[in-house]
């Protein structure tokens, strides 16, 4: 099991002296990578339900603060050696493709070789209108916008014709460090994103605290794997080819949560032992990796609570 430090570009997260003291504390505490969360800004008047929350409410809609994800991305392979760094998820339509797949590519080669694409179509309706891109054809530009990226970072001679995207008689280089590029997650539990990720993904990305579909048990995750080997097979791929992850998005204290239902202790939540139980039992169920909100009200406590993980979560669960 590889274990991730999921931030979010607000809060404690907010300046750089902060930013790269939390990320060297993760390198140092054994986590494997690091993500950071996408939005480009929060409308004032913010009417979208949050799909991860109870409420239905996004947490940054009181203050609007966010830092571009691939900038922070770039910024975070700046102040790390070994973590690899994982967009969490880029929202596909929000920059154009071409644009992006430069970016994407640069940022790789610039970690030399440290990229993860955890990738999605959003959520938030309005950041969509205030960004001038449809929200209904949200799922069909990100298809396209994907297919153009493996044609841009694959191929000599990249062309492409699509409905939103068109090029050719190009020359696009440097082509990522991986080969053929970096792993693609695809995040999401609906049928679509199931859809997208037998299609393009290397790993399934699904969120723990889904209102629709929740995954908040190690039971719960692997009926929902299963689900998804049964969808790979009925559309011609082998289940074997895919991998899986989780983000888990609910912040948590050392103490035991109960699931949305209230059925079950909530995964990682309750004492260390329960937590590494937990990571031992998503490994059984195939998933190789699982990243993690530890939370903390400032950069000294965040990276207390990132040590503590380290050493009594990480260190058990891989000991």
């Amino acid at each position: 099991m590889k274990f991730g430090l999921s931030t979010l570009t607000r809060g404690v997260f907010s300046t750089p002296e902060a930013y790269a003291a939390v990320a060297k504390a993760a390198e140092r505490a054994g986590f494997d990578f690091l993500s950071v969360s996408d939005h480009l800004v929060v409308p004032a008047d913010l009417k979208s339900r949050y799909p991860y929350d109870v409420a239905g409410v996004f947490a940054a809609a009181e203050h609007g603060h966010c830092f571009d994800q691939l900038s922070t991305v770039a910024f975070l392979a700046g102040c790390t050696e070994r973590l690899r760094l994982l967009t969490s998820v880029l929202v596909v339509p929000h920059r154009p493709a071409m644009l992006t797949a430069k970016m994407l590519s640069t940022i790789d080669v610039l970690s030399k070789g440290r990229l993860i694409i955890g990738a999605g179509a959003g959520w938030m309706k309005e950041e969509f209108e205030l960004l001038g891109v449809p929200f209904e054809g949200r799922g069909q530009l990100t298809d396209e916008y994907l297919a153009a990226f493996k044609e841009l970072w694959t191929k000599d001679r990249p062309s492409f014709s699509g409905s939103h995207v068109k090029f050719s008689d190009l020359l696009f280089y440097p082509k990522p460090v991986q080969k053929p590029h970096p792993p693609l997650w695809i995040g999401g539990e609906s049928p679509a994103a199931l859809r997208r990720t037998i299609r393009f993904a290397d790993v399934w990305y699904p969120g723990n605290n889904s209102q629709t579909k929740p995954l908040d048990t190690p039971k719960r995750l692997a009926a929902g794997i299963a689900d998804m080997a049964r969808a790979c097979e009925a559309a011609g791929r082998d289940p074997k080819t895919l991998g899986f992850a989780l983000l888990v998005q609910n912040y948590f204290e050392w103490s035991s949560y109960k699931t949305q239902d209230g059925s079950a202790r909530r995964m990682f939540t309750g004492t260390s032992a329960d937590m590494a139980e937990d990571a031992a039992a998503l490994a059984a169920a195939g998933v190789g990796h699982v990243a993690l909100r530890l939370g903390g009200e400032t950069a000294a406590e965040a990276v207390a609570r990132i040590e503590r993980f380290g050493a009594e979560v990480i260190a058990r669960a891989k000991g």
